[in-house]
């Protein structure tokens, strides 16, 4: 049995205990009891969250833990001497140590990131880096390995972590088994971007949502304006000048972002050839492919796959 520790502290986040949930329903996907799940604190007893749920927890003393879990917080938590002390034994105690959100921030001010690539929230990214120079932030990232410190982005980004966790514990197919009782996406890859391109669109009106869903789920079409204007029952000219409008992009650069998104993600999480990959993605050929991807992540979508695969067998 594997025994996990979660490092509470006053104020934490409570969205931090979502990834949880992914350790609990691996014990009820394989009807045994594989992990054990404990709370701690500095002092022990009941510790407030940030919405007013409280936890119990037992005093921290001994970090001889297979996983260490620290959690965020709303905004910098910074820990106490006590809690470095622990984290910094926990490193060398502990198979993993992993933070939550801005639990990166408790790592990083006990000196377990030095060195180190790391991520957190895309908020505080930035502050992180200003703060722990000698760590390698990679503000864009859903969650990061290196060697055996764990870190995810924000909030729902724990989920990931977690199940990536399980995946690692226990193989692909009970991570996904368990993905599909917490009805999340199976494990998005660590390197998948913390925004979504539909997100960051935001488009106002019904019309302009339903072009780029029709779009996310067609990206194999053209999808020329005269497609995309008439999913959203309007002319091409109206649907080009109303697009702009309300995503600040054209319909091409959006058409663009989605299909290299999706791409990436095929990269990172399967073993597809290229070529597939391209067409199914709508790109058409892998050159056209490598170029977007030069241009949008400054690397070709072999190396973006070799990394996604080392990250995950180390």
């Amino acid at each position: 049995m594997q025994r996990i520790a979660v490092l509470l502290f006053p104020g934490f986040q409570m969205m931090s205990l979502a990834a949880i949930s992914a350790f609990e329903f691996t014990n009820l996907e394989l009807d045994e009891q594989v992990y054990d799940i404990t709370y701690l604190s500095e002092s022990g007893g009941p510790v407030p969250g940030s919405f007013g749920v409280t936890v119990e927890t037992s005093r921290f003393d001994d970090p001889a833990f297979d996983t260490l879990l620290v959690s965020g917080a709303v905004g910098i938590k910074l820990p106490t001497a006590q809690e470095s002390d622990f984290i910094r034994n926990a490193l060398a105690a502990s198979r993993r140590v992993a933070s939550i959100c801005t639990g990166a921030f408790l790592l990083a001010e006990a000196g377990v990131l030095d060195g180190r690539r790391a991520t957190t929230h895309w908020l505080l990214a930035r502050e992180l880096q200003s703060r722990y120079p000698k760590i390698k932030i990679e503000e864009d990232r859903i969650f990061i390995i290196d060697g055996s410190v764990w870190s995810s982005a924000g909030m729902t980004a724990g989920v990931d972590l977690a199940l990536a966790m399980v995946e690692k514990d226990h193989g692909a197919d009970v991570a996904r088994a368990v993905a599909r009782k917490l009805v999340v996406y199976h494990r998005r890859a660590g390197g998948q971007s913390q925004f979504s391109a539909l997100l960051e669109l935001e488009p106002k009106s019904d019309r302009i949502q339903k072009a780029l869903a029709h779009a996310r789920s067609n990206l194999k079409n053209t999808l020329s304006v005269e497609e995309l204007a008439e999913a959203a029952h309007l002319s091409p000219r109206q649907f080009s000048r109303t697009f702009r409008a309300e995503t600040g992009q054209s319909p091409a650069k959006a058409v663009e972002n989605l299909r290299l998104e999706a791409a990436r993600l095929m990269m990172e999480q399967g073993r597809h050839p290229i070529d597939v990959v391209a067409a199914e993605t709508g790109f058409a050929d892998r050159e056209r492919m490598r170029r977007a991807f030069l241009r949008a992540f400054g690397q070709p979508p072999q190396v973006i796959r070799r990394n996604a695969q080392r990250e995950y067998q180390a």
